[in-house]
């Protein structure tokens, strides 16, 4: 009877709600796997964030929250608790901090339950970790819940990983009207998190041109949500006479679709946003813009990354908007200098063409 128990044991992972802290948790799932091979791993996650667990290799099944954001809901939890009983867990991962996560488990009687202590969730998390300080990255950070609390890492970690097939990107370019034949950049401009993350319009426009003008038969495409369409519109707007090869898809494309054309950009320039760390993931050449954010918290990890940020004093401040009102950690970086890091990705054989 225990043997048959074994066989039928699962692992839930409860997925945190932002797209890049979901690519950023992929290495634990791998360690998880590593350890039980035998053990298929379920991912309980919001719908924003289903098309990036798809995409890792790791999860075998792919559970969709049914709950509204910023809403206890208990007993819509309750009884999702009982449903999930009944799949045989042997284990949970709890990776978004707040409490009415917790309660799933607990509720659902999942026997070991692991996670951060995050808002006092002592008895509902049984297998507690706590933050370190100064706080590590977030690649460690969820990692570290598959070994017990206090225990190292063993070695170097592996980093993010999504799979993308070739058909897919295919059938979305053709789509979309983006010719795969031709190089492509991709330009993120938006960042859900709030304005304070985000490089002024004009400045990606400034650098649109500048891409147009160095790479013949460039196309140029802007990804982002339908928040994101007025700041793309101006994008296009600042690329002058180069804005006919700028193609804005912003509230255009579904997160699949985006991902999918991610996975066949030559370069991404992108905020600190879910997009940049989908890029990374993907192993595309990226360079990264962080004002508001900390570039050594969630720092891009693919073979090709630069990191741009000015380090004032007064950042990272972690705000939306910023608290002084001059948001000079994004207005203050330059074109030159982001075309700087942007150059020898794009021309490898011509590193001394910045202009």
């Amino acid at each position: 009877m225990s043997g048959e128990r074994e066989m039928r044991a699962r692992t839930l992972v409860i997925s945190p709600n932002w797209i890049g802290d979901a690519v950023m948790a992929q290495p634990l799932l791998r360690l998880l796997k590593q350890a039980h091979p035998e053990r298929a791993i379920d991912v309980l996650a919001p719908p924003q964030v289903v098309p990036v667990w798809r995409r890792i290799q790791e999860a075998d099944d792919i559970l969709v929250t049914p709950f509204r954001h910023r809403a206890l809901q208990l007993g819509e939890r309750w009884r999702y608790a009982r449903l999930l009983k009944e799949r045989g867990y042997s284990d949970a991962y709890v990776l978004p901090n707040t409490l009415k996560y917790a309660l799933i488990p607990w509720l659902a009687r999942i026997p070991r339950r692991v996670g951060y202590k995050g808002e006092m969730r002592y008895g509902m998390v049984n297998v507690m970790h706590h933050d370190e300080t100064p706080p590590r990255s977030m690649v460690p950070f969820y990692a570290a819940l598959a070994r017990e609390p206090e225990l190292p890492l063993p070695g170097k970690l592996a980093r993010p990983y999504l799979v993308v097939g070739g058909e897919e990107t295919e059938q979305v370019g053709k789509r979309l009207g983006v010719d795969l034949t031709r190089p492509l950049v991709a330009f993120a401009p938006g960042a859900e998190f709030g304005i304070a993350k985000r490089w002024p319009p004009a400045h990606y426009g400034l650098l649109a041109a500048k891409v147009v003008d160095a790479v013949p038969g460039v196309q140029v495409v802007l990804l982002g949500s339908p928040n994101d369409r007025e700041a793309c519109e101006q994008v296009q707007q600042h690329a002058g006479a180069a804005g006919s090869a700028v193609l804005n898809l912003a509230g255009q494309t579904s997160l699949d679709d985006a991902i999918a054309l991610l996975a066949q950009a030559s370069a991404v320039v992108s905020n600190d946003s879910g997009l940049l760390h989908i890029a990374s993931a993907l192993n595309r050449p990226v360079v990264a813009l962080y004002g508001s954010t900390d570039p050594d918290y969630a720092p891009p990890l693919s073979e090709v990354a630069r990191t741009v940020s000015l380090r004032l004093e007064c950042s990272p401040c972690r705000k939306r908007e910023c608290p002084l009102g001059h948001h000079d950690c994004m207005n203050k970086m330059s074109v030159e200098r982001v075309w700087s890091e942007l150059v020898p990705i794009l021309m490898p054989a011509r590193n001394d063409a910045v202009a």
